[in-house]
This record gives structure tokens, sequence and C-alpha cells, in this order.
């Protein structure tokens, strides 16, 4: 997407560049952002208060969290199309709108189900502020200052997910579920005035080929393979299990002969044509599928079995952002020095460490014990997940790298779904089977712990074969036919895509 020059921020031109000068849009962004994100990590904590407030059961409820995440699956991909269309100020500023109005109608909610479709509302608009935001910094911004403005917006990516939890917690229970949406009314009114007063415009460019048949065929396939983990963690074999992944897997062999064949597709599956790529791309989905999904299931735990308030689990949440915040730099460092290979691997195999001690878990588990977990596992995402998302990077061709980055992007909120959809799943099947083969006269609450470990032991599992898939980790060849002669590296501002 070619990026026309914004002298409107810069008096005149990079040696008149400051900060203050770009200091107003770039709140308008970061201010967005940190609403968006703190947004998926708010909900985790108040999902126990949402099934007992809807009267209903946690397979129904996770689905708040897998239609939001498919639904920023969706529109990830369209970010690029859209504002080559119609300019980046103005779908900045109505993403921010509608995310605004989908967080106020889930407010508002009566029932599961329409609470589910608001958060589908919620994700449309969401899915498109991060790429779209990152991107308006980079024209901001002069290229021999990127690095530093860009840090900048490392603000909200650690704030929302150490205080997220806090303040969910907070507004549960001292104010009401419905305010860790409503509150985001006043933020995305700030978000929207403070854009539209300072964020340059921008102009509309010819648009490529929009993919329609993809567009349609990728929400189908994802939901679709989604609901049928999210039943078959009750039954493989039942009706609503065979359809769902019948219908989705379906839909996914259609979207990919459709994506192969397209000049301009809604994703570049070329890609995979890179074994190097393939395979950090697989080991990441692993990583992503363990750790996304214990983080949702150790609120449930904290409050449903050891009671803690919403605000109290909040507080032990924390410092799985803080030590994560502390991994990710150090790691940053080593993995120019050391590569991804020993950094995925030391940090997968912590990870898988402190989930092998949660599978042990029982109603006398200290609470110490269930926090150092979470520290480890902090550390551990923090040490593998950059230098993993970096290395697959690297790993593309060249020619497609511009078209990577919502591959992945989608592709991580499409897994995150499945991960939440499945351990949700087989947490209420294992704690269902527990009940059942203890028979009438025992403690159910023995019951729940041992559905609890069960999940953890499924998620230590799959963090292990992430540690063995590690090993398989290789420097990236760079290919003659990717374009690279003479070192070229595309500009970061392209890595939005199509």
């Amino acid at each position: 997407m070619s990026a026309p020059k914004q002298t409107k921020p810069m008096a005149a031109g990079g040696d008149d560049f400051s900060l203050k000068a770009i200091l107003p849009p770039l709140m308008a962004i970061i201010v967005a952002m940190i609403m968006v994100i703190l947004d998926s990590t708010v909900v985790n904590n108040a999902i126990p208060k949402l099934v007992e407030y809807f009267d209903t059961d946690l397979k129904t409820i996770q689905w708040t969290v897998t239609g939001y995440t498919l639904a920023l699956s969706a529109v990830i991909p369209l970010a690029g199309w859209m504002t080559d269309k119609f300019g980046s100020k103005q779908i900045f500023m109505i993403t921010i709108a509608l995310f605004t109005i989908g967080s106020v109608l889930c407010g508002i909610a009566q029932t599961p189900e329409q609470l589910i479709l608001y958060r589908i509302i919620q994700g449309l608009g969401g899915g498109m502020v991060g790429p779209i935001g990152m991107t308006m910094v980079f024209k901001l911004a002069p290229p021999e200052r990127r690095g530093s403005i860009m840090g900048l917006l490392g603000i909200p990516m650690l704030i929302a997910p150490a205080f997220g939890p806090v303040l969910s917690g907070w507004l549960v229970d001292s104010v009401s579920w419905h305010w860790i949406f409503i509150i985001n009314l006043p933020i995305g009114i700030i978000a929207i005035i403070l854009g539209y007063k300072y964020l340059p415009k921008s102009n509309r460019h010819a648009a490529p080929h929009l993919d329609l048949i993809g567009m349609c065929l990728a929400p189908i396939a994802f939901s679709m393979l989604a609901y049928g983990v999210s039943e078959g963690g009750t039954s493989w074999s039942s009706t609503s299990t065979i359809t769902g992944l019948t219908v989705g897997g379906i839909a996914l062999i259609l979207f990919i002969f459709v994506e192969l064949g397209q000049k301009q597709p809604l994703l570049e599956l070329k890609v995979f044509k890179s074994s190097d790529f393939t395979r950090s791309i697989i080991l990441t989905w692993v990583v992503q599928l363990a750790l996304f999904g214990a983080m949702l299931i150790v609120p449930l735990y904290l409050q449903g079995v050891m009671h803690y308030t919403a605000l109290e689990t909040g507080w032990i949440l924390m410092p799985y952002a803080l030590c994560a915040a502390i991994g990710m730099p150090i790691s940053g460092r080593l993995f120019d020095k050391i590569g991804a290979r020993p950094l995925a691997f030391a940090g997968l195999a912590v990870v898988s460490i402190s989930l092998f001690i949660l599978s042990g878990i029982s109603v006398d588990t200290s609470l110490w014990v269930i926090i150092l977990c979470i520290c480890i596992m902090g550390l551990g995402m923090g040490f593998s997940m950059m230098p993993l998302n970096t290395h697959v990077l690297n790993s593309a061709p060249r020619r497609l790298v511009s078209r990577v980055t919502p591959l992945t992007t989608a592709a991580q909120q499409v897994v995150v779904s499945f991960a939440v959809a499945g351990l949700t799943g087989y947490l209420t099947s294992q704690i269902t089977s527990h009940a059942a083969s203890a028979g009438a006269d025992a403690n159910p609450l023995n019951a729940v712990v041992a559905g609890y470990g069960d999940t953890f032991f499924l998620s230590a599992c799959l963090t292990t074969a992430g540690v063995a898939l590690s090993l398989l980790l290789r420097k990236p060849k760079q290919q003659e036919e990717d374009g690279t002669a003479g070192g070229h590296n595309p500009d970061p501002e392209m890595m939005m895509g199509h």
C-alpha cells in the first residue's frame, strides 16, 4: 500500500521533527489501542460472574471470547484494502466508533445470545484499530525516528494486559460487570475527538481487487471448526461436533483452493511453501493454544474453586503480564545474538514445567504455588513469543513479507478462539466425567479440581510438543528468487498488507 508523505505533524521535514509535534495524533492512536487491548483482557476475569448472572454454563459464555476473536480475525486482513479505498483516518475513526457502539450494546445485553452478538460487533471494529494505528504511526514519524516512536506504542501493550484483570475485577466486584464494557464509552469518545482533531488527513488510493469469496468462506470455516472443537470437548461423536467439523473442514478446503488461485488473496497462503516458515508458524500456533487457553482457565479456577473475588484474581494475575514484560526486551536483545531456537526452547521448557506443576493441583495447593507458576509462565512467554514472531517474519520469502503480518495476526485470533473453545469444552467434560466416576457420596469439589488438573495437563502436553518442535528451528535461508538482492528490507509500514 503506497503511503503519501504526511507533512502536517512536522514543521519542515525530518530536521525539525519533535515528539511534541506528533504527540496529539499519537495520543489519539494510543488511547484507541489501550481501549481495544484492555477489552481483550478484562473479559476473561469476568467470565465466572457472567456465567452466574445469565444463569448459563461455561460453554455458552466462552463464546463471548471465541466470537470476539473470530470477528477480529475476519477483519484484520481487510485493513489495508479499507484504508486504500476510504483513507486511513476515516476508517480508523469508523472502527473506533463501531467498537464503542458494540461496547455499549454489550453493557446492556439481556441474554447470553445478545452478549455474544454484541461482542462480535465489538470485534469487527476492534480488529482494524491495531494494524491501522501502527501504520499511521509509521507515516507520522520520519524513518530515523520510527524506532523510538514505535516504542511509545509499547505503552498500551504493556499496561493493558497488566492492569486489565485488576480493572475488570474492581468493576465486577464494586460496581457491575456491565461497566467492563460501558467504560469504553468515554474512552471511545475521547479517542474519536482526538482523532478527528489531530490525525492528519489521508488520501485515498486505488484499492486492489477484493477477495469476496475468501471473505465469505473464511468466517464460515473458522467459526464452524471452533464450534466443532467446542462441542468435541463433550463428545467427539455427537451430531453437533460432526456437523461443525464437517462444514468447517469443507469450507476450509474450499478457502485454501480459492486463496491459492487468487492474484490478490485475502490471506497469502503461498508463504507456506517455505519449510522454515511452516515450521515456525506451526510452533507458534502450538504455543498459543497452550498459553492462551491456560490463562483463561486460571481465573476460572481462582474464582470458582478458591473463591477469590474478581478483584483479588486480577491482582493475582498481574505478575503474568509483568514477568512477560521483563522477558520480552531481554529476549529481543538475545535474539540478535543467538537466534530463536535456544530462546524458544528455554522459554517453552519453563512454561511446560509450570503447567505440569499446575496439572497436579489439589484443594490444598497453596496460592503461592499458583502465583509462582503464573510468574514462570509469563517469563517463559516473554522469552519465547517475541523470538518466535520475529523468526516467522524472517522465515517468509521477502517478496511476500508484506502479506505475512495479516496472515499471522488473523491466524493468531483463530488459534486463540480454538484454544478457548477446546479447553473450556474439555474442562467441562472432565469435571462431568470425574463427578460421575466418583459417585454421589464424594466431595464434588474434588471432581472439579481434578477436571482443572486434566486441563492443565493437556496444556502442558501441548507446550512440551512445542519444546520438541523448537529443536527443528533453523536460521532461515535467503532465497534469490525472493528478490532481496542488495539486502533490501521492506518498510515495516508495509507489514499491514491487504
